[in-house]
């Protein structure tokens, strides 16, 4: 009893327990952990307004510039802002009582000073006078869709990324004013080299949209995915769609570069189906066009992510746009500090490193999720052999950085605890450096079944939700009842695997979640 007393067969019961059930090491935690508490907490950025909001539902013109570009460069405006546009002008009429046709918009309206000097009038901005951002050796995380949103950007630029980039945002989307839309595109302050990252397959959507994130929010580029192999994406005539149809990709790509002030870079990958590689036909006009850079990503559409990307064609791509002065930035199973420098080297082969053309970097994206700390290794140039609790604390630095993201009230919490077991899908592929019997680690290596050096790091290492469940367990309290996770990517690299990424992830090019 309680007691003591007549108590031989509770002894009996505490004598199986203690002999039956392990203890463990201790390293997993058994209650949920205390979370580092930011002291300042820094303002994002990049709301949409309530008045452009209010201008883009009404359907305001609010783009002169890039109306001016299209029809400069004769390209068609959907029927839908026909539509809209002649009954804008029929409403004038009506008011004004006059027959006579709006004035025509110029590209850049010159406007004189009162003493008519004209000394403030405004000059065309030509391509070799835009703002030119060097990517050479810079470190740039990939648009991730899902997973690369701020809160993990936020974490790799602790880990030593250079450049990072929003998650794919469709134009169409952002020119009808959807919050959800306008929420990726949120940047915070420690990102210093930031790029917004939109969707589209026609001229006018992209060049809008375009003049007007130009016009309303903080970037320091803006890129155009011409890479995603998502099947909704390119039956909307965007994403690798724009592969099949060259003179339709050079008209977005002048019309979207014409109508902004700050760079303009676009993502492709080496063709649309195997065997057809068609990139290198085009990257040496992409300068022309009006790209400060270009990201190739070394598969096909048809390839999406399984196989090796395929970097001996992405080096004869570099030599072939290195004499134009485009930067190229390769793209495609990047794992190591070893094999950045192997890419590098092979890409830039013997020509001029310092040079502004060819290839300047490699874009990390599937990486950057199995293991973020991969831009320390390149910038300390190592293999880190990182510890389970050192992991653990990564993810706690994750989960606060997403309850200031998203708030820290109950929906905020479960948010932060969805997006924390997306990135879990592809964490536990991490195999230990020390567990390994050869170095480096490749992506498309797949792993046996393992224990780890602990019971943590082999809890990090399990591939069942219910795990991920456990670790979000411990870092932000139990799950609301009815709790259920299935990840939304799931592709992968992994060799002799013959439907390996044909359920289309949604990544940066290096995609699996990637956007390319």
């Amino acid at each position: 009893d309680a007691n003591g007393g007549g108590g031989e067969e509770g002894c009996e019961v505490a004598a199986e327990d203690t002999t039956e059930v392990p203890k463990g090491d201790e390293t997993v935690p058994t209650a949920t952990v205390e979370l580092p508490i930011s002291d300042n907490i820094d303002a994002e950025v990049n709301f949409i307004s309530y008045e452009l909001q209010t201008q883009l539902r009404k359907s305001v013109d609010i783009y002169p510039r890039s109306s001016a570009v299209l029809k400069e460069l004769g390209c068609q405006v959907s029927k839908r802002r026909q539509f809209k546009d002649k009954h804008k002008v029929k409403k004038q009429k009506t008011v004004e009582g006059s027959d006579a046709a709006p004035a025509e918009v110029k590209i850049y309206d010159v406007q004189r000073s009162a003493d008519g000097t004209g000394f403030d009038k405004e000059l065309p901005i030509r391509v070799e006078e835009k703002t030119r951002i060097d990517f050479r050796d810079k470190l740039y995380l990939a648009p991730l869709t899902t997973v690369g949103n701020l809160p993990f950007r936020r974490l790799c630029k602790a880990l030593g990324a250079d450049v990072t980039c929003s998650e794919m945002a469709m134009a169409t989307n952002l020119l009808q004013g959807h919050k959800s839309e306008w929420a990726l595109l949120k940047r915070h302050p420690s990102e210093d080299l930031f790029g917004v990252q939109i969707c589209g397959g026609y001229p006018d959507a992209v060049a809008q949209t375009a003049e007007m994130l130009d016009n309303n929010i903080s970037l320091d580029f803006l890129d155009l995915n011409c890479g995603c192999p998502i099947d909704l994406v390119c039956n909307k005539g965007a994403g690798s769609t724009l592969l099949t149809k060259l003179e339709r990709l050079e008209q977005v790509v002048r019309a979207a570069s014409r109508s902004i002030s700050c760079p303009f870079t676009f993502k492709v990958r080496k063709g649309y189906n195997d065997n057809n590689d068609i990139a290198h036909t085009f990257l040496p006009r992409a300068a022309e066009w009006g790209a400060c850079a270009v990201t190739l990503h070394g598969r096909t559409r048809q390839q999406r992510y399984s196989r090796r990307a395929d970097w001996d064609y992405i080096a004869r791509c570099s030599k072939a746009v290195a004499p134009t002065g485009l930067q190229l930035i390769g793209n495609g199973d990047v794992f190591s500090y070893s094999e950045y420098k192997e890419r590098m080297d092979s890409g830039r082969g013997d020509g001029d490193v310092d040079g502004p053309g060819g290839l300047a970097t490699c874009m990390i994206a599937r990486a950057a999720l199995i293991k973020p700390w991969i831009f320390t290794e390149i910038k300390e140039q190592r293999e880190w052999d990182i510890s389970a609790g050192e992991r653990l604390e990564l993810l706690k630095k994750f989960c606060n950085a997403g309850l200031e993201h998203w708030g820290s009230d109950s929906k905020g919490v479960e948010t932060t605890r969805r997006f924390l077991m997306e990135w879990l899908s592809f964490l536990h592929r991490y195999i230990p450096i020390g567990l390994l019997e050869r170095l480096p680690c490749h992506l498309h290596w797949r792993p046996p079944a393992y224990a780890g050096r602990n019971d943590l790091e082999t809890l990090f290492a399990s591939s069942s939700a219910s795990d991920w469940v456990r670790i979000s367990e411990m870092l932000l309290g139990p799950t609301p009842a009815g709790f259920n996770f299935a990840p939304k990517h799931k592709s992968n690299a992994y060799a002799n695997t013959d439907n390996a990424s044909e359920a289309g992830m949604a990544l940066g090019d290096d995609d699996g979640v990637q956007n390319g």
